[in-house]
């Protein structure tokens, strides 16, 4: 009999409303037993209508912090409605891991569980002041969004021990907990007597194998080795000076070791090392992740950490744009800076959008990842303005400065949004940024759902660009280079820019290499990028000269200026050997610390970036 063979196994699922209604109960609460029903009402219906995420919990956890939070605004404000406290609590503790599309639905579930209830907006002046002045010495922007992240942040810290903000590149979330740390550090400091100073030990777990992390045994003496998590745990646990320590590990989270920080993040705050130590968390730590997603994650492990989701789409490139435009040199004159500005939002938006729709890029990027390029290239070529800030005798022509910055613009333009695309892409970005330059409306605009064409007129800096100064016709965009050797831009065929090319005698065949147009397009981004400390990843398919190009340019660098490290990927190659062949052609300076001889930098080549064999979980 097959029933035999196994035992009987009772399962049971709780009963959240009770849980609930006990919980509210102890907390002082007189309608304890609605409120319950509502707050599991809420989470039922959020996980019938809106979208499914991996991020998303509507669990026993996710109760026991609305709970946690609605108790702990009871005591603060007693004598206020129950339905308010409970509303807040419910929208303090969910709403930040909301996409933005689901955020009208979860209000439309809220209004109708609590009806005519309308929440008053929370005292946050002060630390708001605060993450705005902390934004300052960041060199931040304190855009509305932004600040609403930070303030969701705080919220969640208070309620959760454990945290995770989620969101892809770009969407400000290393950003956004340093202000909060330091809003918090400076309250501290002004006398508040409820904040403490924060500090941030970071750590990204994905970049040291397991053992390493928490700790492992010798396999042959049996001796144990403590782990970096475990020595920095024990440290922050340690700590008597009273500051508060956010444990930040910057990586992406997966089976593969998160799983030994469950009982971290569950109630029972202890790590359990493989050694048999356990390590007491104390009630002065939070731990903070930062992954892109949680696709990989366990819902066991999504169930125990709080949620914060930031989108890049939210934060969009003007407040990068307006931090670029602050630490420009300060030769750059406001009139310069206001021209800049308008070609930014005149032909960046509209290029994004067209790259996004009419092209196909081999290589995916964020668009906020594309502007910070241009703004990278286009910086690395205001060289006489950097000049004119040391040498005062060598100062920049005004009169020829905006048609300089224009064609540099254009020329960046060019070299960032619009080298991403295929070669077919290439031909239609050419038509495409030729009619925005003439100031007409491209059919590919002239759709629902475009940007908006903003014109500068032409009493603005950029609305008096001269024709002369645009692209020559008779070529595409892409072929012809901008030089500004005489004071005056001019635009040059890319072949005029080197020397008339002849084999030297006796070379050896393999060793001729025949410049090309895009040998010498790229030849000249890559000098300008790596003299200017910009990292640069070049894509393409296999046999079109990448290494051949890149090797004989870095070999053409002044020996006494730059130091070079090759390195080749395989398919075999790890985090541990990359590491130690960087580090063994590095001079050590102190403990902990390499770097190249002093008065060098370093370049680091890495050939076949894809070639290395991705873990079980990517």
């Amino acid at each position: 009999n097959l029933k035999a063979l196994f035992r009987p196994c009772a399962m049971m699922v709780p009963d959240y409303a009770m849980i609930g209604e006990i919980s509210l109960m102890s907390y002082g609460f007189s309608e304890a037993r609605p409120l319950a029903r509502k707050i599991v009402q809420t989470y039922t219906l959020c996980s019938e209508q809106l979208s499914s995420q991996d991020h998303y919990d509507y669990g026993m956890r996710a109760v026991k912090s609305v709970l946690t939070a609605a108790g702990a605004l009871k005591r603060k404000f007693p004598e206020d409605d129950e339905n308010l406290l409970v509303l807040r609590s419910i929208k303090d503790v969910n709403l930040p891991k909301f996409l933005s599309p689901d955020v009208p639905l979860f209000n439309g579930i809220t209004s109708d569980l609590f009806p005519g209830i309308t929440l008053p907006e929370p005292d946050y002046e002060e630390i708001l002041s605060a993450a705005r002045e902390a934004c300052t010495e960041l060199r931040l922007q304190p855009v509305d969004n932004f600040l609403a992240k930070v303030l969701e942040l705080h919220e969640m810290v208070l309620v959760r021990h454990g945290l995770m903000i989620v969101g892809e590149s770009f969407a400000a979330k290393t950003s956004c907990y340093r202000v909060l740390s330091r809003a918090l550090s400076l309250l501290a400091e002004g006398g508040n007597p409820t904040e403490v100073k924060i500090n941030t030990p970071t750590l990204n777990p994905k970049s040291v194998p397991l053992g390493r992390l928490y700790g492992e045994f010798d396999p042959v003496s049996h001796e144990w080795s403590d782990g970096i998590l475990a020595v920095m745990f024990r440290s922050c646990c340690d700590d008597t000076s009273g500051e508060r320590f956010w444990m930040v590990f910057d990586g992406p989270v997966d089976a593969i070791w998160i799983e030994s920080m469950n009982t971290v993040l569950d109630d029972n705050k202890k790590l359990c090392l493989v050694s048999g130590e356990i390590i007491s968390m104390s009630p002065r730590m939070n731990l903070l992740f930062e992954p892109m997603d949680l696709s990989v994650a366990s819902p066991a492990t999504v169930s125990r950490v709080g949620m914060v989701y930031m989108e890049p789409s939210q934060l969009g490139w003007r407040p990068l744009l307006a931090s670029w435009l602050e630490a420009l040199p300060p030769t750059v004159s406001e009139t310069d800076k206001t021209l800049l500005q308008d070609l930014f939002e005149w032909l960046v938006e509209p290029c994004l959008f067209f790259v996004r729709k009419s092209c196909r890029a081999p290589v995916p990027a964020q668009d906020i990842n594309l502007v910070q390029g241009l703004m990278r290239l286009l910086l690395a070529h205001l060289d006489a303005w950097r000049v004119a800030e040391v040498d005062q005798s060598r100062p920049v022509d005004s009169a020829k400065s905006a048609d300089v910055l224009t064609c540099y613009f254009l020329f960046s333009l060019v070299w960032s949004l619009g080298c991403v695309v295929d070669d077919d892409g290439r031909s239609k970005f050419d038509t495409f940024l030729r009619s925005l330059l003439q100031k007409e409306l491209p059919a590919e605009l002239d759709i629902p759902g475009a940007p908006v064409l903003q014109v500068p007129p032409s009493s603005r800096p950029a609305g008096a660009i001269k024709a002369s100064k645009l692209f020559p016709a008779g070529k595409t965009v892409y072929d012809v280079a901008i030089d500004c050797s005489s004071g005056a831009p001019q635009w040059r065929d890319w072949m005029s820019t080197i020397c008339a090319y002849s084999v030297p005698k006796g070379a050896r065949f393999h060793d001729i290499n025949v410049p090309t147009i895009e040998s010498v397009q790229v030849g000249y981004i890559t000098d300008v990028l790596v003299k200017h400390s910009v990292p640069l990843l070049l894509t393409g398919n296999t046999g079109t000269g990448k290494t051949i190009l890149l090797a004989q340019r870095l070999n053409e660098l002044p020996s006494d200026a730059f130091q070079t490290i090759q390195l080749s990927f395989s398919a075999q190659t790890e985090a541990r050997v990359t590491q130690s062949i960087v580090d063994s052609q590095l001079d050590k300076r102190r403990k902990g610390v390499y770097g190249p001889p002093y008065g060098k930098r370093a370049v680091v080549f890495i050939d076949d970036l894809n070639m290395p064999q991705p873990e079980e979980y990517g």
